[in-house]
């Protein structure tokens, strides 16, 4: 059985929430990849499955529970903790936890919503295909959620409801992962390669288009560069590849040209759809800043996984014999790709709080959005 953590609240979720001043609980839908995850992969058939439903994931945060949750991390994820600030217990439940009950089902996505995300997921169906509920296919789902709703209470409530709700997206590592690796292994020149690049972004921006646009209005909260795609070439998996145990500049390139192409297609989108009022997270710019001065956001070490084995613990995956690190807090990585539990938070906290110069939203962080209801002016 899955474990969603009682999140089912007694009352719908657009109530006002107590004492954070006239701050709506949201209804909060997830789609992703395994940085968001809360166990629908547990679900999954397939031995190539990519799954966190053993020990050490969950040690810090899920005791006893021998699953760790679901969760690609020592405790809660990113997920989680915007969960809590909009005012939730944690993240919704994970749709595969809940399908065969269409009661449960309906019940979740009225109180709290559901999350979709799928660990090694890709905006492309292609990427890990088989192995993970594509985005296409998580919009589906969501669509079969919308239409159980619907026979429940009825189209135009729900429709009220869906306008104000939050959509949180956190996708791409996956495919730039694969691509990256693809393109290493050809032999190309270098007006190809970028020839290749430009072909990809089109790809993925085209099909976020069509995700970002599956529900016109609604609020959106957007983390594009979680765990796998963040400076994507300064994961412990990607450093592990070079002998000095450097960072992949190309990598990281790659992912900072799809950040410059997705947020041109979210102002464009902006200007074309009133309702659409969204928040994109810049993880990347994060990570940069905590890696330049590690020892201000409480780590010692930003290169090594926590859980793991070999040569920054990159070589062999986190399991019940992996090498586990003493003080987790202090690890910015859990696994070879995946951020602890404490990165989260400050991932989460950076995003939702982000003021001032707002460093890392734009245009607007994901608290303001709580506070923006342009439909009832």
């Amino acid at each position: 059985m899955g474990y969603y953590s009682g999140l089912l609240c007694a009352v719908p979720c657009d109530n006002i929430h107590g004492n954070l001043g006239r701050r709506r609980r949201r209804c909060t839908y997830v789609l992703g990849d395994s940085t968001l995850d809360v166990g629908n992969n547990n679900y999954l058939p397939g031995t190539n499955v990519p799954r966190a439903n053993r020990p050490y994931y969950g040690v810090d945060d899920f005791p006893g529970i021998p699953t760790g949750s679901g969760r690609f991390s020592n405790g809660r994820n990113t997920a989680d903790f915007i969960a809590k600030m909009i005012g939730f217990v944690g993240s919704p439940p994970a749709y595969l936890a809940l399908a065969s009950s269409s009661g449960l089902l309906v019940s979740a996505a009225r109180t709290t919503g559901v999350s979709y995300a799928s660990g090694g997921a890709g905006i492309l169906d292609s990427t890990n295909a088989g192995n993970n509920i594509p985005l296409s296919k998580q919009v589906r789902y969501f669509n079969d959620t919308r239409s159980k709703m619907d026979a429940v209470v009825g189209s135009g409530a729900v429709t009220a409801q869906l306008s104000k709700a939050f959509f949180l997206i956190g996708i791409g590592g996956n495919d730039l992962s694969t691509f990256a690796n693809a393109e290493q292994a050809r032999n190309r020149s270098a007006a190809e390669k970028q020839s290749d690049t430009a072909a990809f972004y089109g790809g993925l921006i085209s099909n976020y288009s069509a995700a970002i646009t599956f529900n016109l209005a609604s609020y959106v909260l957007i983390i594009p560069y979680m765990a796998e795609s963040v400076q994507a070439g300064c994961l412990p998996v990607a450093r592990v590849l070079d002998a000095a145990g450097a960072c992949s500049q190309d990598r990281n390139q790659l992912a900072a040209g799809f950040n410059d192409a997705l947020r041109s297609l979210l102002a464009d989108l902006a200007a074309t759809l009133p309702d659409l009022v969204y928040s994109l997270a810049d993880s990347l710019g994060l990570m940069a800043a905590i890696f330049a001065d590690p020892q201000a956001s409480g780590f010692t070490d930003i290169s090594d996984a926590c859980c793991g084995g070999g040569r920054l613990g990159a070589e062999a995956g986190c399991s019940p014999d992996a090498a586990l690190c003493a003080d987790r807090d202090r690890y910015y990585f859990w696994d070879a790709v995946h951020p602890t539990q404490r990165t989260a938070m400050l991932r989460a906290r950076a995003f939702f709080y982000d003021a001032g110069e707002a460093k890392y939203t734009t245009p607007i962080n994901f608290e303001q959005l709580l506070h923006i209801d342009h439909r009832e002016s």
